[in-house]
């Protein structure tokens, strides 16, 4: 009889890790592959009598420090669109002051529902490595494209789509790919997480990539309390963001009542019509996939920062109790739009 484990666990001992950046079912997606990918490959020492079970794991702690995490983990999932099973493979360890996060990406939790992959979800080798004492800048780091961070569950957070209105391969509105990291500041990249793109993501906000990567674009529905209603404590970490702050679920206290974090981010002109930008095709309603004229959140750009508006900064976080932290959010920009650290190259 195979032993049987809690649902929720305080992840004191952990690893984690992650690969390449996205776009939609109907093509939106980046086709670079990491160098170290080698999925028919053990990552770790599977050792059962060690490792802990994190499959549909509610996670409770909240330390901020990645170290807390050094462990082995594993879990048995499913993709339920066919009912392939797969092994999710986690390890964090640290050394020389950083955490590293070695994995092969596989969620502790069933996905594929209410998804149209585009690709089969296979499972990868990857390491990544975050500083165990993040710091902030003096200034934020706004170029974002890659990988973004990663859950305590071996799954990478990579947030951008690879195409924009007017750039790269695809017919006029109906973009597929070519929209890349020189293309950083591009007004009218499109929306991974808006219903207005097909990005064919599952109920977990996550799909896979040309090498079967699963990875999420917003909320994952899975390792925290998503219902702040039904929680006397704020949300645990659930990740780390690629600068090594730490990524919180959506609930945080507020003098004692817990309630949903909210983002600063607001559509422009609150959805008024979109204002050219020099340099870029504005987008023309009707053509192609576009949906309206309108700031509407089809793209990234159709978004802005108003300081005071809502509870985190402009990259997603605040510090409580001297904790700085990226909190998830049910507006864009989703996880984070910045990091407030420095990212390690490993990302």
């Amino acid at each position: 009889m195979r032993k049987q484990y809690p649902s929720v666990i305080s992840l004191a001992l952990l690893v984690i890790v992650g690969t390449p950046s996205c776009a939609s079912d109907k093509g939106l997606e980046n086709s670079g592959t990491p160098s170290n990918t080698d999925p028919e490959t053990d990552i770790i020492d599977n050792n059962s009598d060690l490792a802990i079970n994190i499959t549909d794991a509610l996670f409770s702690n909240r330390s901020g420090d990645c170290t807390t995490y050094a462990n082995v983990y594993f879990s048995n999932v499913s993709n339920t669109q066919n009912g392939t099973s797969y092994k999710g493979e986690l390890q964090i360890s640290v050394s020389g002051g950083k955490c590293i996060f070695t994995t092969n990406a596989i969620p502790n939790h069933n996905f594929g529902d209410g998804g149209d992959f585009a690709h089969e979800v296979a499972a990868q080798n990857v390491r990544y490595e975050i500083t165990a004492s993040p710091t902030k800048t003096a200034t934020v780091t706004v170029a974002i494209w890659g990988d973004n961070g990663v859950f305590l569950n071996g799954v990478k957070v990579d947030l951008l789509a690879a195409a924009c209105y007017d750039e790269g391969i695809g017919g006029l509105g109906q973009e597929k790919i070519g929209c890349g990291p020189d293309q950083i500041e591009h007004p009218w990249r499109y929306e991974a997480m808006s219903p207005l793109n097909n990005f064919g993501t599952d109920k977990n906000n996550a799909h896979t990539q040309p090498n079967g990567a699963y990875h999420y674009h917003g909320n994952p529905m899975a390792m925290f309390e998503t219902d702040c209603s039904k929680v006397s404590s704020a949300s645990p970490v659930i990740g780390f963001a690629a600068d090594g702050f730490p990524i919180f679920g959506s609930c945080f206290s507020d003098n004692g009542s817990i309630r949903n974090a909210q983002s600063s981010y607001r559509l422009k002109d609150n959805g008024g019509p979109r204002q050219a930008v020099p340099g870029y095709s504005t987008p023309i309603a009707g053509t192609g996939y576009i949906a309206s004229a309108n700031y509407d959140g089809q793209f990234r750009g159709d978004y802005e920062y108003l300081a005071g508006s809502g509870d985190l900064d402009a990259c997603n976080g605040m510090a409580i109790d001297g904790q700085y932290g990226y909190y998830i959010t049910n507006t864009y920009p989703w996880i984070l739009a910045c990091f407030t650290g420095t990212p390690d190259p490993s990302f």
